[in-house]
């Protein structure tokens, strides 16, 4: 069987969650969260596969309705202690069983509701990159970093001030979008494949891990006029 053409994506998405109850099917402009990120995947020019784990029925009966196919996890990796590469490497053994692999994972998450098919494709094309074998999104930092003993972390705060765009370049990592060589994230284990590269995005929007996040998403949702 032939190597499937363009990249593919996974969105773990678990039924259970702690601090918003049912977290991947809440919407935000009136889409569950798993099926926005489906359709991210869906519009991007370099993704072939959608492929959802899950191990909630309602989850996955979304994903199928948004033509995404559908991994069942095993509740082992399916608690609040499991990681993310626990799902994508379940995942990616399961579909080796029905063939080839691609030779480019994306991963995405649904807390991440505002990720588009064109932010996809920039984190890919990063991927592409001669000797990349990870490449996640970032966005630019701008503000002084304290530890909680008074010490800076990205300045001295013993020396005069310093103006905020003097300071060090800093870019945080957005939870929104990763992407690695399948052959090097399997044989890691992390979604830091190195060499990595971060791609700075704009405009990636919140990351939801509380109700006020999720509110907050739903408000910027509704002004844009989803």
């Amino acid at each position: 069987m032939a190597v499937p053409r363009g990249a593919l994506a996974l969105i773990p998405a678990r039924g259970g969650s702690k601090g918003i109850p049912g977290k991947n099917l809440q919407t935000v402009g009136n889409v569950p969260l798993v099926c926005r990120s489906i359709r991210a995947a869906q519009a991007s020019n370099g993704v072939g596969r959608v492929v959802v784990s899950t191990d909630d029925d309602a989850i996955a009966a979304a994903a199928e309705a948004e033509g995404a196919i559908v991994i069942r996890r095993p509740a082992a990796i399916a608690d609040d202690k499991a990681s993310s590469e626990s799902a994508l490497l379940h995942a990616l053994d399961m579909l080796e069983e029905q063939g080839p692999l691609e030779a480019e994972l994306v991963f995405l998450q649904c807390t991440s509701p505002f990720t588009t098919g064109v932010q996809i494709d920039t984190v890919l094309a990063a991927l592409k990159q001669k000797g990349c074998n990870s490449s996640f999104s970032v966005s630019p930092w701008h503000g002084f970093l304290w530890r909680a003993d008074g010490r800076g972390i990205n300045h001295n705060p013993e020396l005069p001030r310093q103006r905020r765009q003097d300071l060090e370049p800093a870019f945080l990592e957005t939870g929104a979008i990763y992407a690695m060589g399948v052959t090097a994230f399997r044989s890691c284990g992390s979604r830091f494949c190195p060499p990595t590269s971060p791609v700075v995005l704009h405009d990636v929007g919140p990351e939801i891990d509380t109700p006020e996040d999720l509110a907050l998403c739903r408000s910027i949702a509704a002004q844009k006029g989803e």
